[in-house]
């Protein structure tokens, strides 16, 4: 299987190119305000060291949130116009399915920091399969769903480039129209909430 994947959702900016057996994981870190600056960069280094073109992969798989509004749009428009100019399949592939297949063996609540005190959370039993929808949710919300008995687990904290390759590979089959690329919002933009 060969196949590109990005996350440009959060702070983390990271890039998996897998061909067959060889797998490249390129992740920079606090770099989300220049994510339209190192991206194709880091796309072309990953394709590079993992001895692939783009036009060789099965299918290019994004990270479509939830997450930083801009961080999801430049990653949805980059991986959407490879895409069209490629003739490849999308995989859309959540924050919560990377942080899922990041970690697994446990119950577990796991949360992406939303800003002041928010989180935007899934609830995930042992395996990789979500228990409820996506939600936005305050700091007290996410309190008493661990009190009912799932281990809070920070997104950040986890190994995201490992979780997207397994996502991306798990769930390939998903792979088809560029239109299953939507971003993934659990709230609206700081913009639109201040209006």
């Amino acid at each position: 299987m060969k196949f590109l994947a990005i996350d440009t959702s959060g702070n983390r900016l990271t890039v998996v190119a897998a061909n067959g057996e060889t797998v490249v994981k390129r992740a920079a870190c606090d770099c989300a305000q220049k994510y339209s600056v190192l991206l194709m960069d880091e796309i072309e280094a990953a394709l590079s060291l993992a001895q692939m073109r783009i036009e060789a992969c099965d299918f290019l798989a994004c990270v479509v949130g939830p997450g930083s509004f801009t961080g999801i749009r430049i990653g949805i428009s980059t991986v959407k116009g490879l895409c069209f100019a490629c003739g490849i399949p999308a995989l859309a592939v959540t924050s919560f399915d990377a942080a899922a297949y990041a970690e697994t063996g446990r119950k577990r609540l796991i949360l992406i920091d939303a800003g002041h005190g928010n989180y935007y959370a899934c609830r995930y039993g042992a395996g990789t399969e979500a228990e409820a929808e996506p939600s936005f949710l305050s700091g007290e919300e996410a309190e008493r769903i661990c009190d009912r008995g799932y281990a809070p687990v920070r997104a950040e904290a986890l190994d995201l480039a490992e979780g997207l390759y397994r996502a991306a590979r798990a769930n390939a089959a998903q792979a088809g129209s560029t239109d299953r690329l939507a971003a993934l919002y659990l709230r609206k933009s700081s913009a639109e909430e201040k209006r």
